[in-house]
């Protein structure tokens, strides 16, 4: 085998093993929470052995931040506004909402982590209470985007207060369903909430006007 061959046999193993350890990590993480998860219980899962995990990450900090990212950069593939070719605005922001809810029902481990670590506090943060903060910053952001662009005329109070409901929101649909399982309707209930947020902001809009 040739030099080129064997390095790009390398990197595709380790690229193959960082994915085990993080799929990995997500069943632990989600059977036992942050405190429950350890690295040797992630090698045990994975089959790998501990060298391996602490080759790709530095301890179990750096690892459940790594899970956090992952899953958010799928998820916010989703959260993506329709063209104006697609429908009206109602339409468009529906066929979000939908989207999102299909991604967080497919990949919820960035929120699912991410809520366990924002609501617990130690001396020291760790870094995936760090990484989860900054994506929900990211998200408000792109929910700030949707909004300006639907209801352009809107008063920036406005969409600032609109935009921290929104993500509060879906963060509350997300638990309900964590907590009563499949019988919840994600999908429709992200549409109900995104149709509720854009009837709000056409109201504050008019009502600036007015």
């Amino acid at each position: 085998m040739t030099k080129p061959q064997t390095a790009r046999k390398k990197r595709a193993n380790g690229v193959e093993s960082r994915q085990r350890i993080l799929d990995a990590t997500v069943e632990i993480a989600g059977e036992r929470g942050y405190e429950g998860t350890s690295i040797a219980a992630v090698s045990a899962k994975c089959g790998l052995p501990a060298s391996s995990i602490y080759w790709h990450f530095k301890d179990k900090d750096d690892l459940i931040a790594a899970v956090i990212e992952r899953s958010f950069e799928t998820w916010l593939k989703a959260v993506e506004l329709p063209g104006e070719e697609t429908g009206t605005p109602q339409q468009r922001i529906a066929t979000m909402a939908a989207n999102v809810a299909r991604s967080l029902i497919e990949a919820p481990d960035f929120l699912r982590l991410g809520l366990m670590l924002a609501l617990e506090r130690r001396p020291v943060e760790p870094r995936g209470r760090t990484v989860f903060l900054q994506v929900r910053d990211v998200t408000q952001q792109k929910i700030t985007e949707v909004i300006e662009a639907l209801v352009p005329n809107l008063h920036e109070d406005d969409v600032r207060t609109l935009s921290t409901y929104a993500v509060a929101g879906a963060d509350g649909l997300f638990i309900q369903r964590e907590i009563t399982g499949d019988g919840v309707d994600l999908v429709a209930l992200f549409k109900l909430h995104a149709q509720l947020v854009y009837e709000a902001a056409v109201r504050m809009a008019a009502r600036s006007e007015g």
